[in-house]
């Protein structure tokens, strides 16, 4: 009797594949998949607090002796933004940049900063910059529209994207045909970076750029004005 029944299960399991259609199908199997894989489980887990303290971080992030700080000015420049650009700022945390790149792009352009969290997003708000527009993103999508950016700019903040592929398709879709990334982050160096960076970067620039590429994009360049970090310049297809 369970062998007959058996069959019989098996009989109209065959007859349920038949009668799907294709699309059924695709969607059958595709939600069989696995998901991504979190890059860097718990690292954004501070910025997504409640209780994010944001002076804290501008203490943190724009003082003396920080070198993209220092050298902010000097970075915007290297990006050769011009008016009426769209620039994306992606991680745009306290906003050290924002007042920079709205007087690059003027007041025919705009300046999308994007970030995971709400409290840096409230503090650029404050800023009263008019041409200054915050998205709220997410550990899967920049929130972006397609084919809308100029520029995009990643400073320090490319290795804490948890799921990188899925950002990136996010930030090509993002970007215009032949737009411009800008990739800012730590070198990360055996025996020569710092435990810190070692702990906290989870791969070096060739790592990285190998992902970036994956993902479409072409690497044009390399800024070689920083020391602490470095600049990598791709285009979009």
């Amino acid at each position: 009797m369970a062998t007959l029944l058996s069959g019989s299960r098996m009989i109209h399991m065959n007859r349920f594949l038949c009668i799907l259609n294709p699309i059924s199908l695709v969607v059958l199997f595709a939600c069989s998949g696995q998901e991504q894989e979190h890059q860097n489980s718990g690292l954004n887990d501070k910025f997504l607090s409640k209780d994010l303290d944001v002076t804290q971080w501008v203490e943190r992030f724009e003082k003396e002796g920080r070198e993209i700080f220092d050298q902010r000015q000097e970075i915007v420049d290297a990006l050769g933004i011009t008016k009426k650009m769209v620039v994306a700022d992606i991680g745009a945390g306290t906003g050290l940049f924002e007042a920079l790149f709205a007087k690059k792009v003027g007041e025919n352009g705009k300046v999308l900063a994007v970030d995971i969290a709400q409290g840096f997003l409230e503090r650029i708000q404050g800023m009263g910059l008019g041409n200054v527009e915050t998205v709220l993103c997410d550990e899967h999508s920049t929130g972006l529209s397609k084919d809308t950016v100029d520029l995009m700019f990643v400073c320090d903040t490319y290795h804490h994207f948890g799921f990188p592929e899925d950002t990136l398709a996010s930030m090509n879709s993002a970007l215009k045909s032949g737009g411009r990334l800008f990739i800012v982050d730590f070198h990360r160096i055996e025996g020569e970076s710092s435990d810190w960076i070692m702990e906290h970067v989870r791969a070096d620039e060739a790592t990285f750029t190998k992902e970036i590429e994956a993902a479409g994009f072409r690497l044009a360049g390399k800024h070689d004005i920083l020391k602490e970090n470095y600049i990598l310049e791709f285009v979009a297809p």
